[in-house]
């Protein structure tokens, strides 16, 4: 079946993903999409053609980029994870009846990945609350993008921007979008070939690289200075 882009390549299948057969199934080229937040199932993915974003790509609006030097967040990874998912899952207007892709096998299993160090998430705080956030995966020198969320104006934006900076940092080759949309596009993402993303993953999934300690660091082509992490 196919949907905007969407393949799916397995029958809906009920129950736990295992983190193993997740990981397996990552380094294909496919990801796991549930049926429903209170749902038990899910089926396996891909998009074609498959969203990324070049680490040496990401633009930065010049209204972003005047929004960031007033360093209006704190910023921090993985002290919130759970948090950061189950905001992920909430609808865009805050309706915890709107439809979500992250469903209970999905849950559990980015729990059960971010517990083994390969999943990670990536904060925006105010006043002490959690105003914006992402999570994804790590596998090697690639980074799969899962989902974001913002509560206030230019959060997530925000978000992928430390992001982009940490990756650089540490040297992966690879984030992972799934999709192009008008939000990712004017951030740089583009979209590559079902050949071409599966050739640039199998060389990123084998570099040996750590997601490290995390410090708020803007991408090497900014010219905005960077943020005190949040302790």
């Amino acid at each position: 079946m196919i949907r905007n882009g969407y393949v799916q390549v397995t029958p809906a299948r009920r129950g736990t993903i295992h983190p193993a057969d997740a990981l397996e199934g990552y380094v294909r080229g496919l990801f796991p999409m549930g049926a429903g937040r209170d749902e038990n199932y899910y089926a396996w993915f891909t998009h074609i053609p498959r969203g990324v974003l070049p680490l040496s790509n990401l633009h930065i609006s010049r209204s972003l980029k005047k929004f960031l030097k007033k360093q209006p967040f704190g910023i921090t990874s993985d002290q919130a994870f759970e948090q950061v998912i189950d905001c992920c899952a909430v609808g865009r207007n805050g309706d915890p009846d709107e439809e979500t892709w992250i469903s209970k096998p999905i849950r559990n299993l980015f729990l059960a990945l971010h517990d083994m160090g390969f999943a990670h998430s990536v904060e925006c705080w105010q006043d002490d609350h959690l105003v914006g956030g992402l999570y994804g995966l790590q596998i090697g020198g690639a980074f799969f993008g899962e989902s974001m969320f913002s509560t206030t104006s230019n959060a997530s934006k925000v978000a992928l921007v430390y992001l982009v900076g940490h990756l650089q940092h540490q040297g992966f080759l690879l984030l992972d979008t799934q999709q192009t949309t008008e939000h990712t596009k004017s951030m740089g993402a583009v979209d590559e070939s079902e050949l071409d993303y599966l050739m640039n993953l199998q060389i990123a999934v084998t570099q040996d690289v750590q997601w490290g300690r995390f410090l708020p660091r803007m991408p090497q082509t900014s010219r905005t200075p960077p943020v005190l992490a949040v302790e």
